[in-house]
C-alpha cells in the first residue's frame, strides 16, 4: 500500500542555505519589500505551493516596475536597499560567498 507523500516544507529564511541567499529567500525578501508579507515572516514550515503563490504575487508587483529596482518609487526602493543590504551582511557573517557561484564560470 502506497502512502501519500508529505508535501515538502521550507526550512525558513533564517535556516536556509547560503544565509538565505537563494531563490526562495529572494521571493520572501521581495514579498517584504512589496508588503505582501510582514518582515517578521520567514515562511518556516510553509509548503512549497504556498511559496509559489507568494512568488506569483511578487512577480505581479515587479511587472508594474519593469522588474527594475531603479523604477521603484522612493519608499519601495529604500525598503529594498535596507532589506537586501541587511540580508547580504547577515549572509556573509554566516559564510556566504557571493562570488562562489560565478567562480567556476571562468
Amino acid at each position: 500500500m502506497m502512502r501519500p507523500s508529505t508535501p515538502k516544507t521550507y526550512a525558513g529564511l533564517e535556516n536556509d542555505i547560503n544565509g538565505g541567499m537563494t531563490m526562495i529567500g529572494k521571493i520572501i525578501r521581495d514579498a517584504w519589500v512589496f508588503g505582501i508579507l510582514p518582515e517578521t515572516e520567514t515562511c518556516e514550515g510553509w509548503v512549497i505551493s504556498r511559496i509559489d503563490a507568494i512568488h506569483q504575487q511578487v512577480n505581479d508587483e515587479w511587472d508594474k516596475y519593469g522588474c527594475m529596482v531603479s523604477s521603484l518609487p522612493d519608499d519601495l526602493r529604500e525598503r529594498h536597499k535596507r532589506i537586501y543590504d541587511e540580508a547580504i551582511e547577515q549572509a556573509k557573517m554566516k559564510g556566504w560567498d557571493p562570488e562562489a557561484a560565478t567562480r567556476d564560470e571562468d
